[in-house]
């Protein structure tokens, strides 16, 4: 049974996988999927009939118009998992179960630092990015630089900066408080855990935040400039966690509020809030475990000449792999022929597949 910590994301995620012939249902802890209805959007199901614990329900009630930010926010980090992880043993396996993520979940790894990470961030910037659009009355563009500047170096704050601290605030309203009060019995480290990687994953969309201009003046002299801070495209901030998850930070198991490092020559360095933090080492994801959701690399493609993760050697954990040969059949060399069609040639290529035994 899924421990309750991770509900909030389960139900996150959830929101990404409503469909028009399906129905969630919540039985005893898990979550299964039982009837053929036609859903159109969340919106139109209420609030009550939505994959929600309490808190979120209430959240739902009082904001029912943010419902569309939350499946897009989910929508983003599925997405951006899938492409920074593509080529590795583990590329972010999502299944038509109701957790999405399944084992990774709770396993207290690097995996699930990244994930709680990169869906928390997800959601801010879909947020935000609808206050900016002015899809919403209670936020809109952020007005705290307005009236700023450097007249002298003639440019000055202005235009739509993006609202980030709204969606940094709903993200935590969302995701964190929905666990609050929630029995965690022995698992209050993953809890730590788990909240702390999700205020990375908030803060690196701040970081990433850049400053975009206009030039204002006489045929284009660009005698005076407006700017306004605007937030880097997702596919930026999840190759920024990528690399936090690369260099992230095993922790012990036991804290329960404060983190402290595993290696006890390393303990004297304090771990920073911007670093992903795991319990558990994960596993090396080679063969299929089906108890767990692990699907193995037997099958994947894979790149002979590379020695990065997407190589041969690596991908398939030295257990060899096959070659076959693909023929691509496609249009080309095509004219335009007066009048009125376009004549193209038939070209076909020959191309080596290497395959994971």
């Amino acid at each position: 049974m899924e421990t309750e910590v991770t509900f909030g994301l389960h139900r996150l995620c959830l929101l990404l996988m409503l469909t028009a012939s399906t129905l969630p249902y919540y039985s005893q802890g898990s979550w299964v999927w039982l009837g053929i209805t036609s859903l159109g959007v969340p919106e139109k199901m209420g609030c009550s009939n939505l994959p929600l614990t309490n808190r979120q329900k209430d959240l739902c009630k009082r904001k029912p118009y943010l419902l569309p930010s939350i499946k897009e926010g989910a929508r983003l980090a599925i997405h951006e998992c899938k492409s920074q992880f593509k080529h590795e043993r583990w590329n972010c396996t999502t299944g038509a179960h109701p957790e999405v993520f399944g084992y990774e979940l709770t396993s207290g790894t690097k995996e699930t630092a990244f994930i709680y990470a990169v869906t928390a961030a997800g959601l801010v910037h879909s947020v935000t990015r609808s206050c900016s659009a002015g899809n919403m009355t209670e936020c809109s563009c952020d007005t705290s630089l307005q009236g700023g500047g450097s007249p002298s170096e003639g440019w000055h704050w202005g235009g739509c900066s993006d609202d980030i601290q709204y969606g940094i605030w709903f993200s935590r309203k969302f995701i964190d408080h929905a666990m609050k009060n929630m029995t965690l019995k022995g698992q209050d480290a993953l809890l730590t855990m788990n909240q702390h990687n999700s205020e990375v994953g908030r803060q690196a969309v701040g970081k990433m935040m850049s400053t975009d201009c206009r030039c204002h003046g006489v045929s284009g002299s660009c005698a005076v400039k407006t700017c306004w801070k605007t937030m880097s495209s997702f596919e930026k901030v999840g190759s920024f966690l990528k690399d936090r998850y690369e260099n992230s930070i095993q922790v012990l198991d036991r804290s329960k509020k404060k983190v402290r490092r595993k290696e006890k020559e390393q303990r004297k360095f304090p771990v920073s809030k911007e670093e992903l933090i795991y319990i558990n080492k994960s596993p090396n994801y080679c063969l299929e475990d089906q108890k767990v959701g692990i699907s193995g690399t037997r099958g994947r493609e894979c790149n002979r000449t590379s020695s990065g993760p997407d190589g041969c050697n690596l991908l398939c954990c030295g257990r060899g792999y096959n070659t076959h040969v693909v023929r691509h059949v496609e249009r080309c060399e095509c004219k335009f022929v007066w009048c009125c069609y376009v004549r193209c040639r038939r070209c076909e290529s020959m191309t080596d597949v290497h395959t994971c035994k």
